[in-house]
């Protein structure tokens, strides 16, 4: 019973009736004590179910559930380490070895997914923590987040196993079980797989399974020819995939005049792996050819844009609206904070958007870094008046554009993609240029996080695949 205690702690009732998947994570994300990025509520950092929607949209979750691939992609990109097994592909033995182990340790804690019917409750598949074992009687204690319908309650492990070890009809596959802990390392700062936009489906199929085709059909004599390959044929843009993160807040009394200690970190951590990934042969790579095949960056790639879209999703969650398309951005204004917590040079640019939510007016403020005096990172344009660089704030601002989101993919891409290049020397150039060893420490944490991503959502990608070829065969 070690983690009984710290899930109790968090312990609480699904909000909706298919939300049992996003309330047991958030239980667990809580115990777990995993910075979830932002607040909550006034001052807390502290999951709620709003929150977990990078895998799959809130709407689609509040209608249907949420599958198992889903919310094991859900607990890895909220900032946890997930071990996910489907029960077909385990054993009794190995979840009973999982179930001792996790309720002997504070932070080890298991996640089941199985079929009420099978422990003759009402209700088909559901999600719960696991909050002790009792070895003498071989009992495990379901922490149940439908508490409008069930206490937590003791089971037989052999019949849990049996609820486990059933097919959910939604996806033709196993349900099972997953350990979540939280990461040893820090979680990714500044880049993002989203499946958000519904591309993302076109996007990760082209990428795991065509590509790799394509790279073993053709014949290459440059690097340059690999990468216009990978990339010129993208299904969706890359900003549709890969995603880079922007910190909002409310606006409180008026512009702000500085930024605390948390944030300034968070900035300068955000610059540091921007400029390392500028600095990459990965980056150099894609420049040249995007420069040799005039390939132009989307024209809404403004940072105004990018920073107008993300404050409209912040004032969305901080309303508690589930729904991004209720909110109306109708104005912009932008300011620049010059004072850091510590009283020294200003290292944000604050830009601020006027949105309307269910007919409430709110100014978000967004944080972006401010550019490094070195210039060795493409400062852009520089105007002179009377003698004196004059940089706009969009300019001031280090943000990351089409050329980064394409060299941070590329990095990411799983090492088998390369695999079938017929050619022996390019094979080897291109696989020198994406080695993540030589990347430096910040830039490696980043690129590992988006591979960890790409693996959880090609195994949804795959699941809902097969979904859909089921249907269409019982439609037939």
């Amino acid at each position: 019973m070690n983690g009984f205690f710290k899930l109790v702690s968090t312990f609480q009732t699904q909000a909706e009736p298919a939300y049992c998947g996003l309330t047991t994570l958030v239980v667990v994300l809580n115990a777990l004590s995993v910075d979830p990025g932002r607040r909550w509520k006034g001052p807390w950092r502290w999951f709620d179910e709003s929150m977990l929607d990078c895998c799959e949209p809130l709407e689609n979750v509040k209608k249907n559930g949420i599958t198992f691939s889903k919310v094991s992609c859900l607990a890895q990109c909220a900032g946890a380490s997930v071990q996910a097994f489907r029960a077909n592909e385990s054993s009794l033995d190995l979840f009973r070895s999982f179930v001792e182990t996790c309720a002997s340790s504070e932070d080890h804690h298991l996640v089941v997914s199985y079929d009420r019917q099978i422990l003759k409750q009402t209700g088909t598949g559901h999600f719960s923590p696991v909050g002790g074992y009792h070895r003498h009687k071989d009992m495990a204690l379901i922490l149940d987040v439908a508490r409008f319908k069930y206490p937590p309650h003791w089971v037989p492990l052999s019949l849990l196993w049996e609820a486990l070890n059933s097919v959910d009809e939604a996806t033709g596959k196993s349900r099972g079980f997953m350990m979540i802990t939280k990461r040893a390392k820090p979680t990714c700062f500044l880049f993002t797989l989203s499946c958000k936009d519904q591309r993302w489906r076109a996007m990760c199929k082209y990428l795991l399974e065509e590509v790799p085709y394509l790279l073993k059909s053709r014949g290459f004599t440059t690097v340059e020819e690999v990468v216009y390959t990978v990339f010129g044929s993208l299904p969706a843009d890359v900003a549709s995939f890969v995603k880079w993160i922007v910190e909002v807040k409310p606006a409180v009394n008026g512009p702000i005049e500085k930024v605390d200690r948390d944030e300034t970190e968070r900035l300068r951590y955000k610059s540091k792996v921007l400029q390392q990934l500028r600095q990459t042969r990965a980056l150099a790579l894609i420049t040249k050819w995007m420069e040799q095949n005039s390939v132009n960056s989307p024209e809404d790639e403004s940072l105004q844009t990018a920073i107008l879209q993300a404050c409209c999703q912040g004032a969305a969650a901080f309303r508690g609206s589930n729904c991004y398309s209720n909110v109306k951005c109708f104005k912009k204004d932008v300011k620049e904070s010059n004072v850091t917590s510590n009283g020294a040079r200003g290292e944000a640019v604050v830009m601020s958007s006027r949105v309307l939510v269910d007919g409430c007016e709110q100014v978000i403020d967004a944080l972006v870094p401010k550019r490094p005096l070195s210039g060795n990172v493409g400062r852009g344009s520089v105007l002179q008046q009377d003698g004196i660089d004059q940089v706009t704030l969009e300019e001031d601002a280090f943000h990351p554009t089409t050329r980064d989101l394409l060299a941070v993919l590329l990095l990411a891409l799983p090492p088998s993609t390369w695999e079938q290049i017929p050619d022996l020397r390019i094979h080897a150039e291109i696989s020198r240029i994406v080695s993540r060893k030589e990347l430096p420490h910040e830039l490696q944490l980043e690129v590992e996080h988006l591979f960890e991503q790409a693996f959880f959502v090609s195994r949804s990608c795959t699941e809902e695949a097969l979904t859909e070829e089921a249907l269409i065969e019982t439609k037939n």
